[in-house]
């Protein structure tokens, strides 16, 4: 199987990687301005609930960090790479790498090692270019995860918290926009991640990930203002609304034979994140069948939003939510039907298809149609053979993801362990 040709790591990818730690350090600086605001003000129930949505985010994202860093140990070429300590947190050195993660500062210093590699490669021209795009993919896959651990369930509680108080100020309108295109935009981030483990990651096209922010966008808000609205007039079934809805996307996910982690431990807790990320947004975790999966998604959240928004017009206040019922009422099933609109354009028009050969062959053209991108081997050639290093990860997901339904079922299945 022929290896990638992947694009080198770009000064875009450094200022990715700048603009990653920056925003981590933001976003991390205002949760803690919002739970000050909380306790000042008396509202300790809100307090302890924003306090536990950081500390379950930041110790589900840790545990992923310290578990690929456990696996990465295991490859033959992680020592080549991390000699000296120079790239991935401390190198080979276990005991500071794992007091790093207890004290929750792992994936802090993921970012660091990101962008010291980053600069090695982009301004001291020095090797190691496919690694430092492996760092970056691994960051990319941790900030999803923690936007939909956080982000999604924070952006939830404020809107919750606005329509209970009745009180809402330009800011918070401002705020709570804000954090729901920076929502879109983390997914928007990995997609782009993806991408740059294809062959023909310059072709490209801005329209593709505009395509690919706006559906995601169209989709997430409709489904965070619903589950705020649900939870402004019976706040206390919510949370037995959210445990049934993750149980039983726990188990479609166990169903559909996830094999992401290289450890059953691993593996359940990335089929439990799975099922939060369902909660808020579709997630593609498995080949094969992926249009009958995404149909069968989308029903269910459909008809669960209109349980939701039929539920609040039924419970809430007509005298208090009288000046924008109404227009929630119709907008938010509009936005959402947009929303599937611009995602089946995306995927007509915009996604490219895996396409694996069973065999070489020479009459094949190189230059393949954006809808046709040939499978390659997604492994890191950096140096020596002995150096290599293959990212399952990136390679399982990337195929997920860009898999073509009707020729992935004709794949024999070394083709397949080849690539999870």
């Amino acid at each position: 199987m022929e290896r990638a040709t992947f694009s080198k790591y770009s000064w875009v990818d450094f200022a990715f990687s700048v603009v990653g730690v920056c925003t981590f350090l933001v976003d991390w600086g205002s949760d803690v301005w919002v739970a000050t605001e909380f306790y000042c003000r008396g509202d300790f129930l809100w307090f302890g609930v924003l306090i536990g949505l950081m500390v379950l985010s930041s110790v589900v994202v840790q545990m992923f960090s310290w578990f690929w860093l456990e696996y990465d140990r295991e490859l033959p070429g992680f020592r080549a790479q991390t000699a000296g300590g120079g790239t991935v947190l401390f190198g080979d050195k276990v005991k500071i790498s794992c007091l790093l993660h207890v004290l929750q500062l792992g994936f802090l210093c993921r970012h660091i090692s990101a962008i010291r590699q980053g600069f090695r490669v982009w301004w001291r021209k020095q090797e190691g270019s496919e690694y430092a795009v492996y760092l970056t993919h691994d960051l990319s896959m941790l900030r999803l995860i923690e936007t939909f651990c956080e982000s999604a369930p924070q952006l939830t509680l404020m809107i919750y918290v606005m329509l209970r108080t009745n009180r809402a100020r330009t800011v918070q309108f401002v705020s709570i926009a804000a954090s729901t295109t920076s929502i879109a935009w983390m997914v928007v981030d990995y997609h782009r991640s993806l991408r740059s483990f294809l062959p023909d990651k310059a072709k490209q096209a801005w329209g593709s990930s505009l395509i690919y922010f706006l559906w995601n966008l169209l989709l997430i808000a409709p489904r965070v203002a619903a589950l705020a609205l649900f939870a402004s007039v019976l706040p206390g079934i919510i949370g037995a609304h959210f445990v049934m809805q993750w149980l039983v996307f726990v188990l479609w996910a166990w169903r559909q034979g996830t094999n992401f982690m290289d450890s059953a431990p691993g593996e359940w807790l990335y089929r439990a994140t799975i099922g939060l990320i369902w909660y808020f947004s579709w997630f593609n975790v498995a080949e094969g069948r992926t249009r009958g999966r995404s149909i069968i998604y989308h029903s269910f959240i459909t008809a669960d939003a209109a349980l939701l928004l039929a539920t609040w017009w039924c419970y809430r206040d007509p005298e208090q939510t009288q000046t924008y019922d109404l227009a929630l009422i119709i907008t938010l099933p509009f936005s959402y039907l947009l929303g599937l609109l611009f995602k089946t354009l995306y995927y007509c028009c915009f996604h490219p298809k895996l396409w694996r050969p069973p065999a070489r062959d020479p009459g094949l053209p190189d230059d393949l149609p954006d809808s046709k991108v040939s499978f390659r081997d997604f492994s890191i050639q950096d140096g020596p053979l002995s150096s290599q290093i293959l990212n399952k990860r990136m390679a399982c997901h990337a195929t997920n993801f860009y898999s073509e339904q009707d020729v992935t079922r004709n794949i024999d299945s070394t083709n397949r362990a080849s690539a999870c």
